[in-house]
Order: C-alpha cells, then sequence, then structure tokens
C-alpha cells in the first residue's frame, strides 16, 4: 500500500512541475503567437480553449494531491487534516471577505481560467494552492528551526511566523504574474503602489497565513512532526516550483523588483532552513560521537 502511495505522490509531483512548466511555456511563447494555434482551425482553437480553461485547474489539482499522499504517509492522516482543513477553511473565508468587502487584502476580483467559484467569488482551486504551498513552507521552517527536537513557544512561535514569510514572499513574484500580465487571473478594482500591488495584500497574505499556521501549531502542539532530511525535499521541490513558475510569468513581463524581492526574502531562506535542517540530522553531534566511543572503549 505504501508502495502504491509513494508512486501516486511522485506521479502527481511529477504531473504539477510538467504542468507548470507548460504553462510558463504557453503563456510565454504561445499566447503571444496565439494566430498561428489558431491557423489549425478547429484542432488549434479547441486546444488553446482546453488550456485556458482547464491548464491552472490540472496543475493546481496535482500539487494538492501530491502534498496531500505525501502529508498522509509522513505525517498521519490526523496531522494532515489538522492542516489542510484549516488552512482551506481560514483561507477561503479570508478570499471570501476580500472579494466581498475589500478586507485583509484590497478591492480585488477572480476573472475565469482557475475553475469552479465559491459563491460566484473565489475560484475553488485558490484554498488549495494556499493549503499546499502553505503546509511545504511550514514545514521548510519548523525543520531548519528544529521545532521537532526541541518544541519551545520561541521555536514554535518563530515557525510560524518565518513559515508565513516565505508563503508571502511567494506572491512576491506570483502578483504581478497572475493580475498584469497578458493572461491576468485576478484583478485589481484600484491598483496598489506596489507594482500595481496594494501593500495591505501582502499584509493580507502574512496575517491570514499565519492565522491557519497557529491553528497548526496549537493542534500539533503534542506531536513531534518529524521528517527525515529526505522527506523535506517534497517540500521544498513543491515550494520551489510554485515560486519559479511565478517568477518566469513575471520577468516575462518585467517585473524585476518584486521576483527578487521575493527571492531574497523566500527563496533564499528556504534552501538555508532546508539545508540547516537537512545537515543537523546527517552530522551526529559531540555527544554522540563521545558515546559511541565510550561505548567501544568498554566493549574492549
Amino acid at each position: 500500500m505504501m508502495k502504491q502511495l509513494v508512486i501516486a505522490e511522485r506521479v502527481c509531483l511529477t504531473g504539477h512541475i510538467l504542468s507548470k512548466a507548460f504553462g510558463l511555456a504557453g503563456i510565454l511563447l504561445v499566447i503571444p503567437h496565439a494566430e498561428k494555434i489558431l491557423n489549425f482551425g478547429d484542432v488549434g482553437q479547441t486546444a488553446m480553449q482546453l488550456s485556458m480553461a482547464n491548464g491552472g485547474v490540472v496543475d493546481i489539482i496535482f500539487g494538492t494531491v501530491a502534498v496531500s499522499i505525501f502529508a498522509f504517509r509522513t505525517l498521519g492522516w490526523q496531522t494532515w487534516l489538522s492542516f489542510m482543513v484549516p488552512a482551506v477553511l481560514i483561507s477561503v473565508s479570508s478570499e471570501l471577505l476580500g472579494t466581498g468587502t475589500g478586507f485583509p487584502f484590497g478591492d480585488y476580483h477572480y476573472l475565469n481560467g482557475l475553475g469552479y467559484k465559491i459563491a460566484e467569488l473565489v475560484p475553488f482551486t485558490i484554498p488549495l494552492s494556499w493549503f499546499y504551498v502553505g503546509l511545504s513552507a511550514y514545514l521548510v521552517a519548523r525543520a531548519g528551526l528544529g521545532v521537532a527536537k526541541n518544541p519551545t513557544i520561541l521555536r514554535q512561535v518563530g515557525a510560524v511566523l518565518l513559515g508565513a514569510v516565505l508563503f508571502t514572499s511567494w506572491d512576491f513574484a506570483l502578483e504581478p504574474a497572475m493580475s498584469q500580465t497578458s493572461l491576468p487571473f485576478w484583478f485589481w478594482d484600484q491598483a496598489g503602489a506596489f507594482y500595481g500591488t496594494p501593500y495591505q495584500n501582502y499584509a493580507g497574505w502574512f496575517g491570514t497565513s499565519t492565522v491557519f499556521m497557529t491553528v497548526a501549531a496549537l493542534l500539533w502542539r503534542n506531536n513531534p512532526v518529524k521528517l527525515e532530511p529526505k522527506q523535506l525535499n517534497v517540500p521544498m521541490i513543491v515550494y520551489l516550483s510554485n515560486y519559479a513558475f511565478a517568477a518566469g510569468l513575471s520577468l516575462g513581463a518585467g517585473f524585476v523588483v518584486p521576483v527578487s524581492l521575493g527571492f531574497i526574502t523566500g527563496v533564499i531562506p528556504a534552501v538555508l532552513l532546508w539545508w540547516k535542517a537537512v545537515t543537523q540530522d546527517e552530522t551526529p553531534s559531540a555527544a554522540t560521537e563521545v558515546t559511541k566511543v565510550a561505548t567501544a572503549v568498554g566493549a574492549k
């Protein structure tokens, strides 16, 4: 059973990454030359419509399933759901509030391309993306700060805040790509000061992700939630691939500063946290080495 889960996880993760790669290539290379595709008649038109309507949905579903299987098999079903359920419910509530009132993100509305809209306002794929990228960011932050080994209040609070920073940093690259390029997925009713995005939006992202990560931390307080070094690769791949997709779109449209900011505040810290967690687990402590030597001497 576990082998089948690993295979399914890898297939979905590969599908997630390939969907992003094809989507990036399509938006940057195909759409600007759409007339060549449409020259193929009904086949070309159908291909364009399917890609435009379902590309983003498939990508997000693949990511959701991959991370869900990963969390189920490495953390257990209760730990997985105790993050997923609050993340989805809190993020969709925040999005519905935002699209309806302008708080906490600003005045915006979603266009087509991300699937069925909940209450005709928020695509169902949006809270799913909050879940799987949010969990990836939070797990990397927890591992890097060593919460499983020493679950102090300070470390747990730090993991929540750092996880929210990593998650929000993704949006620095994502926002201009999704709202101001040739194929927007949402639209700002009032353009903001930061490359068309209101500063309030980033506060909303940080606040919302902090809330659901805090809920998860409270629900996980009696669970060490420890991952082996190799197991951290999946959250890192998910985080980096999602950032790379957003960065590619934004750079293609000339948004260098938001992408650079996200790289500095998100990618670099994530890699350092991952590296710290991996090297700490792979390198035995001095005390452990002394114990091993003493045991060997005593045995002789």
